[in-house]
Order: C-alpha cells, then structure tokens, then sequence
C-alpha cells in the first residue's frame, strides 16, 4: 500500500459525491497500524528466524516450535519497528521519503501508536517466553533495546548508527538458533556474522541514495568522506563475507552446494561493490542494493537446500 504525501490529504467538501469517494478512498485506520509495524521488514526476520531454527535443528525443526518461534518473533519486532516510527514521526515529517507514513500523515495519532506498539512489543516478549523458552525471548528483547535506545538515537549523532543498526538485523538468525537448540553456538554466531556483514553494504547503497533526505534531518548514516570511503566501507565489508560464509560449511551445517553457490554469489557481490566504489553514483548504489536484495535469500536457500539434503 503506498500512502499519499501529505499535501495530498484534503478534507470532504459538500460538492464531493459518494461515486468520488469511492473513487478516492482513504486508508482505513486498521491499515495504517498494519503500515505502521513494516511488515515486508517483519516478513525478512521471520524468513531469517526460521532458516536459523531449521538450520540449528539439522532439518528436524518441530513444525509447532517453528510457528511459536517465527510467530513471537514478528509480533516483537513489529512492536519494535512501530515503536522507532513513533519515536522518529517529527524527522519523518521533514523527510520526502517518510511523509506518508501513518502518523506523520495523520492517519494514526502519536498516542495510538504509543500504545499500540507497546503492547506489541510487550506480547511477543511474553509470547516467546512461555511458548518457546527465556532465550529466544531475552535475545529478542536484547535486539529491540539495541534497536530502539542505541540505534536510533545513535542516527542523529554519528556513522556508529549503521555499525549499532546491523545488530537487531542479524538477532533473528540467533533467536531461531537459541529456539532450536536451546543454546547458542558457534555456528549460529556465523549465521549472525553473515547477515550481520551482508547488512552493511545494503544500508550504505540506500543511504547513499536517499542522502538529500537524510541531510534534512541531520541523520549521519554515511562515513564522512564522500562516495569514495562509503565504497571503501561496502568492499571492506562484502570481503569479509568471504570467509565467514565458509564457516558453516567448516562446522559440518552445510555441504558442497551450499559452499559453491556462497562463494560465487559472494564473489559477485564483492565485484559489484568494487566497481561502485569506484565511481559511486546513485545508480552504481543502486545496483549494490538491488544486488543485495537478491544475494541474501540466495545464501538462505541455499542453507535450506543443504540442510535439507544432508
């Protein structure tokens, strides 16, 4: 659902029919707080909750555990994702990119999804704790503070921001660990390790090109620098995938597939950042995120595949 930018929004007249409201309908209120919590984020940790907890199963994941699991799990980071757009709804105000969100709208007011993102973030907490176990539940309480008291004022103050942002992003692969196994891994901190690294060359290519935006609110979620050190930023990252999605072929969790396919994906990772840091445009940015859109569900495909096989 794309939401209208504000300047958009008017009020009914008496010359308006009811054919052009029809015609015009304005988002129900129910909408907004579905918008409000991200879902295509919430769905990206609930697919990487899941291969986790089937890759720390060794494919025999309890279908029940992995429901509970990827259920408590979006309902927390749904709480958490609707609580940082409350937090953040005067700079989502300023920005082009934000202005339609629902409560810088107006669709919801900041009251609403006070509350409704507490109570969110409050459920999935106490989901996980009774229905899975206490560690899935403190990891995921432990991305949420990350996410909410580091990250996001950290946006406003410094580049550290990015560095803090990639933590919550990879938890999801250590909630579905923990859930699976009951504890926590060094296989399950290479899973981490990677979506932790794939992460920073996908958040520096947006970055990059929603800067104009984020220069008006003073967000600080690029190195200082230019083109030229972001670039250096996203290879230095994308090499250190290399090794680290080796590691779960090194500890016995994937096989020969898996390895080969990870290794050519992120060898073409690495050539396209190369090449955007070379000259970084918005377009050579776009490209790196597109790239890496489509190299992460490779890489947890190819996980299920092998897992699966083995």
């Amino acid at each position: 659902m794309r939401s209208l930018p504000v300047g958009l929004y008017r009020p009914r007249t008496f010359m308006e029919s009811p054919i052009t409201k029809m015609q015009n309908p304005q988002p129900s209120k129910l909408a907004a707080f579905y918008e409000l919590t991200k879902p295509g984020i919430v769905l990206y940790v609930a697919i990487t909750t899941g291969v986790g907890a089937f890759v720390g199963s060794r494919g025999s994941l309890q279908l029940w555990l992995a429901f509970h699991t990827i259920l408590g799990t979006g309902i927390t980071t749904a709480g958490a994702l609707a609580l940082n757009q409350y937090t953040e709804r005067d700079a989502d105000r300023v920005m082009i990119r934000t202005r339609g969100r629902p409560i810088p709208s107006g669709r919801l007011s900041p009251r609403s999804a006070l509350y409704f993102s507490q109570a969110l973030l409050f459920s999935g907490l106490m989901y996980l704790t009774f229905n899975v176990s206490w560690l899935p539940a403190v990891i995921a309480a432990f991305s949420a503070l990350i996410y909410l008291a580091v990250y996001t004022p950290l946006k406003s103050r410094s580049y550290g921001a990015t560095l803090a942002g990639g933590v919550p992003g990879a938890l999801p692969a250590l909630i579905g660990w923990s859930a699976a196994t009951g504890m926590l891994e060094p296989a399950g901190f290479a899973l981490f390790g990677i979506t932790y690294l794939w992460q920073l060359p996908h958040v520096l290519a947006l970055a990059w090109m929603l800067r104009e935006d984020y220069r008006r609110v003073g967000f600080k979620l690029i190195p200082r620098g230019g083109g030229r050190i972001i670039g250096m930023h996203m290879v230095t990252a994308t090499a250190a995938l290399l090794p680290t999605v080796v590691s779960p072929n090194i500890l016995g969790y994937t096989g020969g597939w898996y390895l080969t396919g990870a290794l050519l994906a992120t060898t073409y990772f690495l050539v396209v950042t190369i090449f955007a840091a070379r000259n970084m445009t918005s377009a050579a940015a776009r490209k790196v995120f597109l790239t890496s859109l489509l190299y992460h569900p490779i890489l947890l495909g190819l996980m299920l595949f092998d897992t699966i096989r083995l």
